[in-house]
């Protein structure tokens, strides 16, 4: 591995609802890893902090809005990917306004979170599903 990689930070969000389902979209034509289930979010951007990246990213791809304390960091994934280094952080939100679509038609599914362990995820997204049941499943 070398020295000095460049890292690609990433924030995703688990959006619960009410009935306690997860929201997962599709990865689309075009884009690398298409046709794989993941949370949504993305690329944090030069001057962003995480938060202010998801909350910017979910308006974007899911016509909502969140406000910064009602997302909780969860936890992360570090991956290897192509010439960069992948952090994954991911957060849980249960409280957002806004009807959940998608401008750009991306397959979107809400499901409980013991089956999203069974989807096509990229490499970062998997390990992340088990903590999350874990944190959903765990006795209160």
């Amino acid at each position: 591995m070398e020295k000095n990689p460049t890292y690609l930070f990433v924030a995703a969000a688990a959006l619960v609802d009410e009935k306690g389902r997860i929201l997962v979209q599709k990865r689309p034509e075009g884009k690398p890893m298409a046709g794989l289930w993941e949370f949504p979010g993305g690329k944090v951007e030069s001057g962003e902090t995480p938060e202010i990246a998801l909350i910017r990213e979910l308006r974007e791809e899911l016509n909502i809005s969140v406000e910064p304390q009602d997302i909780e960091p969860l936890a992360f994934a570090s991956e290897p990917l192509a010439e960069k280094h992948l952090i994954l952080l991911l957060y849980i939100c249960r409280r957002w306004t806004g009807q959940v679509e998608s401008p750009e038609a991306l397959d979107l599914q809400w499901l409980p979170v013991t089956e999203i362990d069974g989807l096509p995820m990229p490499p970062a997204d998997g390990p992340l599903v088990q903590m999350l049941s874990n944190h959903l499943l765990a006795p209160a």
